[in-house]
């Protein structure tokens, strides 16, 4: 199989040398300018990769990294629509960050993790506000962050895909989230699923390496015949490259995503061994590929924890969030500590983030609606500041009083800390220069250490 790995490359390459190919489709098909090959960052970068979790929903900040007290008039009596915190909370030893009582786990690891209180959606529906949380744009199609940094620093492994998502359902906004649009399709992400199956017909379905040839040989004939008449396609041009990356997953990725080879005491640590209920119930598996992913040279993973329905989004009860919560509370900590244990977590950026928060009032019986003035997110790793808390919002939650974060801000700040200038990362596209903070963005030097 080794001697046919190389084979093919030549195959290819003899195949495509009597086209009338354009050489920039050239460049992007071949080594010589891999498009998925690491790049030089703008700047000495702090961090080499991201970890991106989501929380699709809309996550109450009130009750989870924001905690507001139950006082008089907010206790749920009927008296007053303003609902406090009904989890309860406590505070770091180390640092003092106060944590609902959901996050038991994490709230031992805040003195590694820098809250931002003081998010500000940039819409108040679920699929715009995805869209604006993943690109930047909550009205346009454009690419997802990951396919960003897949196109400014490229991979450390070519035997896998730069940007992988493992999405046991979508979210909002759907494949857009991990999408390239405009970017070579190379970069857009490529979906996984938890289980004994993560991405559908990577094993190769012959028994011998022969036979396997022999389909390639003919797929490469056939492609070659196929872009002599469309040779302006660039998409297609990705497509074609993706054979090759797709062979060399047929080896890299299976061992990535096996779990067996993990001590018993790792994967308890993040909690493979329970048992979960209802959505995002395979978030320990997520967890535990996500850092292997890294250790492998992935550039940009993203978890998602659930789909667009059922998810964090309590209109009627917030007592939804408790389950959803026990689910992804240890396999988060777990991470962040393996991460610290292995020295990773310094290079490594883990972001948790959901589309906006939710009212302190009332909505239903116990629930909250969609509020898009003020939220929180927080990040670990990658130079980002631990035991800081960034932000303050009134004493209702319901608006920013200090120190406002943007979408664009957010993603100029990570930007920056994988040694990219947001303002330099662009893509010429229909006569203009696109990037991923537009016309915006500023970098938060607070949370940075």
């Amino acid at each position: 199989m080794n001697d046919f790995a190389l084979s093919r490359r030549n195959v290819i390459r003899s195949l495509f040398s009597s086209s009338l190919l354009m050489p920039g489709v050239l460049s992007e098909l071949f080594a010589a300018d891999n498009p998925l090959a690491a790049r030089s960052s703008h700047v000495p970068a702090k961090a080499k990769s991201v970890i991106f979790i989501y929380a699709t929903g809309g996550v109450s900040h009130i009750d989870t990294f924001d905690p507001k007290p139950t006082g008089k008039g907010r206790d749920g009596s009927g008296n007053d629509k303003l609902m406090g915190n009904i989890f309860g909370a406590d505070r770091n030893r180390e640092c003092g960050t106060e944590v609902s009582n959901l996050f038991p786990h994490l709230r031992t690891m805040m003195q590694d993790i820098c809250v931002i209180r003081s998010m500000k959606a940039s819409h108040f529906d679920h699929s715009e506000a995805t869209l604006g949380m993943h690109t930047g744009s909550p009205t346009f199609a454009r690419p997802s962050m990951g396919s960003w940094i897949s196109y400014g620093l490229g991979s450390f492994n070519q035997n896998l895909p730069s940007f992988i998502v493992i999405a046991p359902h979508l979210p909002y906004g759907g494949t857009q989230v991990y999408a390239s649009d405009f970017l070579p399709a190379v970069h857009q992400g490529t979906r996984v699923l938890p289980g004994d199956n993560p991405i559908a017909n990577l094993k190769p379905p012959g028994s011998t390496g022969s036979l396997q040839e022999l389909e390639f040989n003919l797929v490469d004939q056939l492609n070659q015949r196929h872009f002599r008449e469309r040779s302006h396609d660039t998409a297609l041009a990705a497509r074609i490259r993706s054979f090759e990356t797709a062979f060399q997953m047929q080896q890299a990725a299976p061992e990535a995503f096996d779990l067996k080879s993990e001590p018993a005491h790792v994967q308890t640590m993040y909690g493979l061994d329970r048992k979960t209920k209802g959505p995002g119930a395979d978030f320990a598996w997520q967890c535990l590929v996500a850092r292997r992913l890294v250790e492998r040279g992935v550039r940009f993973i993203e978890l998602i924890d659930t789909g667009s329905r059922p998810n964090w989004d309590s209109h009627g009860e917030m007592k939804e969030h408790a389950d959803l919560a026990y689910n992804v509370d240890q396999p988060m900590a777990a991470l962040i500590a393996d991460l610290k244990q292995r020295g990773m977590l310094d290079e490594t950026i883990v972001v948790w983030a959901t589309e906006f928060g939710r009212t302190p009032t009332r909505e239903g019986k116990n629930g909250r609606g969609h509020h898009r003035d003020c939220f929180s997110i927080w990040l670990a790793g990658g130079g980002f500041r631990g035991g800081h808390v960034h932000g303050v919002t009134d004493e209702i939650g319901k608006y920013t009083v200090e120190k406002p974060v943007e979408v664009h801000d957010l993603h100029a700040t990570i930007l920056h800390q994988l040694g990219m200038n947001h303002e330099k990362l662009t893509f010429r596209h229909a006569g203009r220069d696109f990037r991923l903070t537009d016309v915006h963005g500023h970098i938060v030097q607070e949370i940075l250490s």
